[in-house]
């Protein structure tokens, strides 16, 4: 009988990293009759800590039909419910890194901040963008206020901001 050399030997390693010998184990989906593999948690009930395993396909039909509030009394449901509002609340503050059409959502960041020195919402048009910007520029002018350093620093604040709006306007203009 000759003695046969092992692939774990020298380099370049013969046998791939992680494969050996013995048969691993694979948890099947813990549906009746399924034979994929199940590798998605799901929760068996709400508030439980033991779980199903799914494959993807039976894991989104158990999900399509969960209920997150089973089994709880309305004054729960109401506490989660604002619980869940409050702890997402940053997600529904970024909503403004969003793609879509203006006022709801489109503004930049620069936009958006350029809008508040002008004291108006994130969804004001243009035009009340330039009213805005007018009013305020009229009352602290260099030439209304002279040596006013204050008033000088103030209108410089407004000019940025008409600026960084007039040019996000030309490009919206721009990509039609």
């Amino acid at each position: 009988m000759t003695a046969r050399r092992s692939s774990d030997w020298g380099f370049p390693r013969w046998r791939g990293y992680g494969s050996t010998r013995e048969a691993t184990t694979v948890r099947l989906c813990d549906r009746h009759g399924c034979e994929e593999r199940g590798d998605c948690p799901a929760p068996k009930a709400p508030n439980s800590p033991e779980r199903w395993y799914f494959c993807q396909r039976h894991a989104a039909e158990y999900n399509a039909r969960w209920d997150y509030f089973e089994g709880l009394e309305k004054a729960e449901r109401e506490e989660r419910t604002r619980t869940e509002k409050r702890d997402a609340g940053a997600y529904a503050e970024a909503q403004h890194y969003g793609w879509a059409a203006s006022g709801d959502g489109s503004r930049s960041a620069d936009e958006v901040r350029a809008l508040e020195v002008l004291g108006l919402t994130p969804d004001a048009d243009f035009p009340a963008v330039k009213r805005a910007w007018r009013e305020l520029a009229k009352a602290v002018h260099p030439d209304v206020r002279p040596g006013d350093t204050a008033a000088a620093a103030e209108f410089h604040k407004l000019q940025l901001a008409y600026e960084v709006l007039r040019a996000a306007e030309e490009r919206r203009e721009w990509r039609g």
